[in-house]
Formats: structure tokens, C-alpha cells, sequence
């Protein structure tokens, strides 16, 4: 049974919290804010669980222990993810997992956190969990089949308005009460839907197609005195062994859409996420068959478990490749900082991963 240390207690420490639980595993809560850990017990928790859980602690975080943790989860806003995370290595859990994206577009840190984390043998993962619910294990199963052929394009789009988001954090009057209405902090279309780049860039991997080297994106701004962020993100993107694909990120699409189409020479992948509510579903054709049509039941607190099984199977030794590694994160980070340049400049920009995670890492073509 592993002992858990969640820092953050919004709507993403909560979900981790419960997760943990329906794990079995101890699990401690940690906020800066008195009043967040006060709507933790009286309001998330019950709200969307039914009930308080006595058996979970709340700490401020400066009461709050430090080490004897197998897991810290960072579940924060993007811009404090690296300082929090870089400071929880000294703990000496097994592993840290923070939540998506893993910084502002600026990377601060982030190559920081990747070399200490290693040295410290920590393993770290990010909280891009579609790519290992079920829906998405199953399209892996499916390009291992080679059901499409050669792959000849990849889209995904994740297209959502945030009114959900201040649904879950009623507290807050809207983007300019927190991260997610600047872009520099991690907020806006491009780093809060940055599942759409993750999912681009595992369905691209697991296809052999290699990682995305040039980027091109033109961006939707909403701009006022108030707050600065994307609500549209368009990208073009194309990898190292020359796939060339597209990838849609908004704040406005209302019914939202989640999919992703993995197209080959001679058949299809159709990849969606709560395509009607309560499921998740691949469709596919290897091109000699009527499309297929598999649905995947699920309800939310599911995908913060399929994740905390993940890690746990990684942890175990039972699962040698994790699709939400941190360098994975880490490479999602590097499409998010192309994006933005690319928007700015009008230019393509390349990636050139042998620098690291760093600004310098990105050029303008």
C-alpha cells in the first residue's frame, strides 16, 4: 500500500485523492489556502463522491510532512508545477506525478527538474491520462495490428469550452481568476487542451512515425485588461520520419469534441473521448471489413484510476514503457513553446531535441 502526498487540493487534488483511495493507498492533502482544504472536506470531495473520507489528512502546507511518501502528486497551477516538483525530489518518494502541462511555455526549470529527478532515480510522470485509458490502449492495439496500413496522416482535436472548468471551481468568477486566462502561465487553448498535442504525439510514436520536429500555428487571442490567452490553437505539425498531421485545441466548441483520426493507405482509426456521456469509443477499418465500432464505458473518477494503476504497474516493474513518462510531458512542453514562437513569428519552428528542455531548443525557419 503506498503512502500519498497530493499537493493542491482544487479539482484535480481531489480527483487524485479519490483515486488514490478506491487504490487503498494513505493519502494526504496540502494547499497553501485554509478555505481550499475547508471546500475540499465540505463541498469537492462529498459533491462529487458521495461522501467525505475521514481516512484522508489535510494539511496547510507549511504544517505539512515532509518525506516517508512513496507518491507526490503536484496538482497546482502550470507555472508552480516545477518549483514544487523540484522541491518534492528531496522527499525521496518512488515517483512524482504532476499534472498537465508541466510549466508555462517558458520551460523555466523544467530541464532543471528532469536531470534531478534522474540522478535521484525518481521516476515522474505527467497527468496527460487519455493516452492510457482504454480507449486509447486499444488504438495502440490496432497500429500494432497495422489495421490502417502505412499511416498517411494523423489529426486530433480537443475542443471544449471552459464553462466546465468553472463548473467544477464555482468559486472562481471566470479565466482571470486564475491560470487558465494567461497564456504565459500555462492557461488558454494550447496548454490547458495540450491532450490534443500528447495524443498526437503517442498515437505518432506508438506508429513509428517519430517525434514532431517542425510546428506551425496560428492562434485565436482573447486580449484585454484583464486577461491574455488563446481560445483557438491551430497547428500544423511533421516528424522526423515525415508524418504530417494537424492538431485543433480550443476554450469555445460547445458540445465539446474529442477525437482523433489515424489515417493509412488502406484503412482507419477513429479514436474518440465521451463521445456520448458515460463512454469513450474506437472505431476502425483495416479497409476489407465494415467499420468496427467498440465503446469503452467509463465514468470520470475512472481515468485518474486507469492512471494511478499505470504508475503503479510501472513502479512494480510489471509495465517498462510509460506513455506518461515525463519526458513525454517534457516533449509536449517543447510543442507548446514551438506553438506560441510559431504564432508570434509567423514562421515555422523546429525543434531540436538534443538540447533539452529549453527555450534554445526551438527555431525560427
Amino acid at each position: 500500500m503506498f503512502k500519498v502526498k497530493v499537493i493542491g487540493a482544487g479539482s484535480i487534488g481531489n480527483h487524485l485523492a479519490n483515486a488514490s483511495r478506491a487504490m487503498g493507498w494513505d493519502v494526504a492533502i496540502c494547499d497553501i489556502d485554509a478555505a481550499a482544504l475547508e471546500r475540499t472536506r465540505n463541498d469537492i470531495y462529498p459533491g462529487r463522491y458521495g461522501v467525505w473520507d475521514e481516512n484522508i489528512q489535510l494539511f496547510l502546507s507549511s504544517e505539512a510532512p515532509k518525506g516517508g511518501f512513496d507518491l507526490i502528486f503536484v496538482g497546482t497551477p502550470p507555472d508552480s508545477h516545477m518549483d514544487l516538483a523540484i522541491a518534492a525530489i528531496d522527499e525521496s518518494p518512488k515517483a512524482i506525478l504532476i499534472e498537465k502541462p508541466l510549466s508555462g511555455p517558458g520551460l523555466e526549470r523544467a530541464q532543471e527538474f528532469v536531470e534531478k529527478a534522474a540522478a535521484a532515480g525518481i521516476k515522474s510522470f505527467v497527468g496527460y491520462d487519455h493516452v492510457v485509458g482504454s480507449a486509447s490502449q486499444r488504438v495502440g492495439e490496432l497500429i500494432d495490428r497495422n489495421v490502417t496500413g502505412r499511416l498517411e496522416t494523423l489529426d486530433v482535436e480537443i475542443r471544449e469550452h471552459w464553462g466546465g472548468i468553472f463548473e467544477a471551481h464555482p468559486w472562481l468568477d471566470g479565466p482571470k481568476d486564475t491560470y487558465l486566462g494567461y497564456w504565459k502561465c500555462g492557461g488558454g487553448s494550447c496548454g490547458e487542451h495540450s491532450h490534443g498535442i500528447n495524443l498526437w504525439q503517442h498515437f505518432a510514436r506508438l506508429a513509428g512515425a517519430g517525434r514532431i520536429v517542425e510546428v506551425s500555428s496560428v492562434m485565436d487571442y482573447v486580449q484585454d485588461s484583464e486577461v491574455d490567452y488563446d481560445r483557438l490553437c491551430l497547428m500544423n505539425v511533421k516528424t522526423e520520419n515525415g508524418l504530417v498531421g494537424r492538431i485543433v485545441q480550443d476554450v469555445v466548441t460547445k458540445p465539446p469534441r474529442k477525437w482523433a483520426r489515424l489515417q493509412g493507405k488502406s484503412g482507419h482509426i477513429d479514436w474518440y473521448c465521451n463521445r456520448n456521456p458515460g463512454e469513450d469509443a474506437v472505431c476502425w477499418t483495416d479497409g476489407t471489413v465494415a467499420e468496427q465500432d467498440e465503446i469503452f464505458a467509463k465514468i470520470r473518477p475512472d481515468d485518474f484510476i486507469l492512471e494511478l494503476k499505470h504508475i503503479e504497474a510501472v513502479l512494480n516493474g510489471d509495465l517498462a514503457d510509460s506513455g506518461i513518462a515525463v519526458e513525454r510531458g517534457m516533449d509536449t512542453m517543447l510543442v507548446i513553446a514551438a506553438a506560441y514562437e510559431s504564432a508570434a513569428t509567423g514562421k515555422t519552428v523546429r525543434i531540436d531535441y538534443s538540447k533539452g528542455y529549453i527555450p534554445e531548443a526551438l527555431k525560427t525557419t
